[in-house]
């Protein structure tokens, strides 16, 4: 299984709307990615560095594919539609984190 995670940096003053996020955005996701084999989606909110501090993420989005192979051709068909939703949700970039998700 291959797994991108998208994750977005905590950054004070930064805005980002987790509901958008998690609701919105993840849907489009699934409508433009699902047919070149997204399985399934997974979104965290990040809520505590530890103690007083700040996350680390404000929110960390998973997408499961069966291939690297399918990651690939989603991104090159529904990247640039996703990538200009990003403007709704958030007012800084996201970083990205591919690769293979081993089983024990």
């Amino acid at each position: 299984m291959f797994k991108v995670s998208v994750m977005y940096p905590y950054e004070k003053g930064a805005m980002f709307d987790f509901d958008y996020y998690r609701t919105k955005h993840m849907a489009l996701v699934e409508k433009h990615m699902k047919p070149f084999g997204l399985i399934k989606v997974g979104v965290d909110q990040g809520l505590s560095g530890g103690g007083d501090a700040p996350p680390p993420y404000i929110c960390v989005g998973h997408l499961y594919f069966n291939s690297r192979n399918s990651y690939e051709k989603a991104t090159a068909q529904a990247g640039l539609l996703l990538r200009g939703d990003i403007v709704n949700l958030a007012d800084s970039p996201d970083q990205r984190d591919p690769g293979l998700t081993a089983r024990p």
